[in-house]
C-alpha cells in the first residue's frame, strides 16, 4: 500500500486528547494439559485516546492476538486472564480468574473483529440471519425488522450494497465478506474495536477498501477508537496514530507511527523494520535482513531482556536485569542501550551484523514491477 501519507496524516489529526482506554498490568497465560503455565501477555499496560488507532506489531507468537482477546473480553480456556484492569470512559472492569465480566461490555463497550473474520459467517446462513442472531444475543427483545433496518442503514452509510444482506457467504468476494463482518461487529456502536489481523487474507485493493471504511467509521463516530493488530508494518504505518511493538509477551516500544518507522528506539523494532520490504522510494537498493534466531520459548523465557539472545547491541546487564522503560507513557522503549544513548535511533547494522543476518537481495524485476505499479497508482 503506497498511498499512505495523506491517510496516515488524517489518522493522526483525528485523535483527541481525551482518554478512551487505560489498560493496566494485563497478564494472561495458557495452561497445557500437563499443567505447564505459558505466560503470553506479561504485565502489559497501554492507553488509547478518542479517535485514535493503536497498532500492535510483532512476530507470530509475540502475544498480539492474546492481548486482543483480553481487551475484547473474549478470552477462553486454555487461556486464563490472571490479572489487570480495563478502564473505558471512566468505567472500570477488573480482570482475573474469579473476576465477573460485565456482559453489557461485550459488543457495546468493546467489540472484536476476529482473526479469520471471513470464515466467521456460517455458509448455511444468509447475512441477514447472522445480523439478527448477533443483535438478539445482546438484546433478547429486539425484533428482526429492527435489526435488519439498523444493518441496512449502516450498510448505506458506509457505501455497501444493502443487497448483500440477502446473500450467502459464497456469493460475496473475500473483501466484501470482511467488510460485512466488520459492520456486523460494530452494529452496537462499540466504544473500542479490536481488529485482529483484519487485512491479512486480502489483496492490496481490498486492504485499502477495508482501511478506508474503518477510518470512515471513526469519522462517523460509529466507534471511538481501534486497536489494529497485524504483522504487516506497512499497513500499520498507513492506518495507525501510534504503534506498540510486542516481543515475547511484553511491550518493547510504543510511539508515534512515523517516529517508530523512521527512528526506532528498540533493537527489536529496528530489526522488525529491517526485515520488511516496503515499496517506497529507494527500495531498489534495500537489502532485507532476516532476524537471526527465533522468538524464545515462553515456557522458559530468557532472563533479563527477552530479545538479548538475538540482539547485536546486548550488554552484560541485558542478560541479567529487566530493561527500564525509557521515555513516557506515549513514547517509550524498554532497553538499556536506549537508556545509555538517549535520543539516538537504533543502528540496524549493529543490531543485526551482516555476517549474522539472512540476506535477501531485492529482485530487480520485482522491484521494477512494483515501481511501475506505484507510478500507475499516482
Amino acid at each position: 500500500m503506497t498511498d499512505s501519507p495523506s491517510r496516515a496524516a488524517n489518522a493522526r489529526t483525528r485523535a483527541t486528547g481525551l482518554r478512551l482506554l487505560d489498560a493496566h498490568n494485563l497478564t494472561a497465560a495458557y495452561y497445557t494439559p500437563e499443567g505447564n503455565r505459558v505466560v503470553a501477555v506479561d504485565d502489559v499496560s497501554i492507553s488509547i485516546n478518542e479517535g485514535e488507532v493503536l497498532g500492535i506489531a510483532g512476530e507470530s507468537g509475540c502475544g498480539k492476538s492474546t492481548l486482543g482477546a483480553i481487551l475484547s473480553l473474549t478470552a477462553r480456556e486454555p487461556l486464563v486472564v490472571e490479572g489487570g484492569t480495563l478502564e473505558v470512559d471512566g468505567k472500570q472492569q477488573r480482570l482475573g480468574p474469579r473476576a465477573k465480566v460485565q456482559r453489557t461490555w461485550r459488543g457495546s463497550v468493546v467489540s472484536l473483529l476476529p482473526q479469520g473474520a471471513m470464515n466467521s459467517i456460517s455458509p448455511t446462513m444468509r447475512v441477514r440471519d447472522l445480523v439478527f442472531d448477533v443483535m438478539r444475543a445482546h438484546d433478547r427483545g429486539v425484533k428482526r425488522s429492527e435489526a435488519l433496518d439498523r444493518a441496512r442503514d449502516r450498510f448505506e452509510e458506509l457505501g455497501l450494497p444493502a443487497r448483500a444482506l440477502d446473500a450467502y457467504p459464497h456469493q460475496l468476494s473475500g473483501g466484501m465478506k470482511q467488510r460485512v463482518v466488520t459492520v456486523i461487529s460494530t452494529l452496537l456502536n462499540p466504544r473500542l474495536l479490536i481488529a485482529d489481523e483484519p487485512t491479512s487474507a486480502l489483496d492490496v485493493s481490498s486492504q485499502k477498501a477495508l482501511i478506508d471504511m474503518l477510518l470512515q467509521m471513526l469519522d462517523n463516530k460509529i466507534m471511538s477508537g481501534v486497536v489494529f493488530i497485524t504483522h504487516d508494518l506497512p499497513v500499520l504505518r498507513t492506518v495507525s496514530n501510534r504503534i506498540a511493538v510486542m516481543y515475547a509477551g511484553k511491550i518493547a516500544e510504543i510511539g508515534d507511527a512515523e517516529q517508530i518507522a523512521s527512528e526506532p528506539r528498540h533493537p527489536y523494532s529496528a530489526a522488525l523494520l529491517g526485515s520488511v520490504l516496503v515499496p517506497e522510494p529507494g527500495f531498489r537498493n534495500k537489502r532485507v535482513k532476516g532476524i537471526p534466531g527465533s522468538p524464545p520459548n515462553l515456557l522458559n523465557p530468557p532472563s533479563g531482556c527477552r530479545f538479548h539472545p538475538r540482539c547485536g547491541l546486548a550488554m552484560d546487564v541485558c542478560t541479567k536485569e529487566e530493561p527500564p522503560e525509557v521515555g513516557d507513557v506515549l513514547r517509550f522503549s524498554s532497553c538499556f542501550w536506549t537508556q545509555q544513548n538517549p535520543g539516538t535511533p537504533v543502528p540496524l547494522d549493529r543490531v543485526i551484523p551482516s555476517e549474522e543476518a539472512t540476506m535477501v537481495e531485492t529482485d530487480r524485476e520485482l522491484a521494477d514491477q512494483l515501481a511501475g505499479a506505484e507510478e500507475g497508482a499516482r
